[in-house]
């Protein structure tokens, strides 16, 4: 009954948002003169905080990524979004620079994992002014109609294959997150098979290779029930209303609803904040964090199959890191790796995947000569800083890049 009772909630409170929305306009222009007041503050105040009232809850709408143009050396170049190729539970998407260039070609995996890969916006405007970029755009899984069948961990890695295939062997990959664990997977299979379009180069950043180091408070969730518990406790049906109906998911409203859990005072200050700058008319600073917030308020649920898999498989067994994985009954063996180079990225203050996590693929990969192998921890960086940002951008980004044409 969760999506049921989730639903209610939000066919309540949408009316009421919105009519938030419209009063805060109508506030914020018709009190203008009261400002010269005693007091004549309150129009702006209850403007903002209708504003804020309005923002207060989830989407499942996809922002858009709203990369247009970009810097290219000295020049400025138009930008288009193509999907190159789409399964019904993923598009491939390709920024498309209007001048032909050659650039190393990179494809950006992210996370499926209760929110949209759009969540990947800076990382794929830094890497667009250099590179050839295209991204894993995972679909809503309340949109896939049932007849489309199941989506499981094997299912994942049958994609970044077909991914891999499609782009060519001259591809490099960068993996954020969660999905770390299924490229590295997909990089093995491949090289074990000797695939010719195994990638050159794999970015693994922040992600859960082995949850048993330093374990966080998500890898202690995760080790705390059973795996059936998270099957009665957290799969609900799709609605019938939707395209996916009757189909299990892992509701994306769930998981924000947890992760907001962790640090709750951290968003009820942001929000605190925004309402204090709207105030003060510093509608830069507010405009910051409603930008955060409505990307971060845009969920999506996942396929059950892939969600429990994941649970069991990463975080509870250790398949990978102990040498008992499997894709579709063959073992994962990571040691095949020879040829494709391994960059680790870790952030020094990430409370989701913690320091040691990430860098175990390179004990993993003993098949690597050692100039192939390579970790960076980024110092004052969280889990977000390691992929956006200034020490992004400005430190971890440099080094992928050496990373990249050392290998093209």
């Amino acid at each position: 009954m969760i999506y049921q009772m989730y639903q209610s909630h939000v066919d309540v409170m949408d009316p009421l948002r919105w009519m938030a929305r419209s009063s805060s306009a109508a506030f914020g222009q018709s009190w203008p003169g009261l400002s010269s007041m005693p007091g004549g503050d309150m129009g702006r105040r209850i403007s903002a905080a209708l504003e804020v009232m309005s923002r207060m809850g989830t989407t499942h709408t996809r922002p858009a990524f709203g990369i247009d143009s970009v810097t290219v050396g000295h020049r400025e170049v138009g930008v288009t979004e193509e999907v190159v190729h789409a399964t019904p539970f993923c598009s491939l998407v390709h920024f498309k620079k209007d001048i032909p260039v050659e650039e190393p070609r990179v494809l950006v995996v992210a996370p499926m994992s209760g929110h949209f890969a759009t969540l990947l916006r800076g990382t794929c405007q830094t890497m667009l002014a250099e590179h050839d970029v295209y991204i894993t755009d995972w679909h809503n899984a309340r949109d896939v109609p049932l007849r489309e069948g199941a989506f499981d961990f094997d299912s994942y890695v049958d994609h970044l294959i077909g991914f891999f295939e499609f782009l060519g062997r001259d591809c490099h990959v960068v993996a954020v997150c969660q999905p770390s664990v299924a490229v590295l997977v997909a990089v093995a299979v491949m090289a074990q098979s000797d695939n010719k379009a195994q990638p050159r180069s794999m970015t693994l950043m922040a992600g859960p290779i082995d949850t048993r180091i330093s374990p966080t408070k998500v890898n202690e969730l995760a080790m705390s029930k059973p795996i059936d518990w998270f099957e009665r406790k957290l799969i609900s049906t799709v609605p019938l209303r939707y395209p996916g109906a009757l189909r299990r998911v892992y509701p994306g409203f769930v998981q924000l609803t947890a992760f907001m859990k962790m640090n709750m005072e951290r968003h009820t200050k942001a929000y605190r904040d925004m309402y204090e700058h709207l105030i003060a008319g510093e509608d830069e600073k507010a405009n910051a964090i409603k930008t955060f917030y409505d990307e971060y308020l845009a969920v999506m649920d996942l396929p059950a199959e892939f969600f429990i898999q994941t649970v069991r498989l990463i975080f509870q067994e250790h398949a990978l890191p102990l040498g008992t994985l499997e894709w579709h009954g063959q073992k994962v063996e990571p040691a095949a790796i020879r040829h494709t180079a391994l960059f680790t990225v870790e952030g020094e203050n990430d409370d989701i995947c913690a320091i040691g996590q990430t860098l175990a693929a390179q004990d993993l990969c003993t098949g690597l000569r050692p100039h192939l192998k390579h970790h960076h921890l980024q110092l004052g960086a969280g889990h977000y800083g390691v992929f956006n940002g200034r020490r992004w951008s400005g430190q971890v980004y440099p080094m992928l890049r050496m990373i990249i044409q050392a290998n093209s």
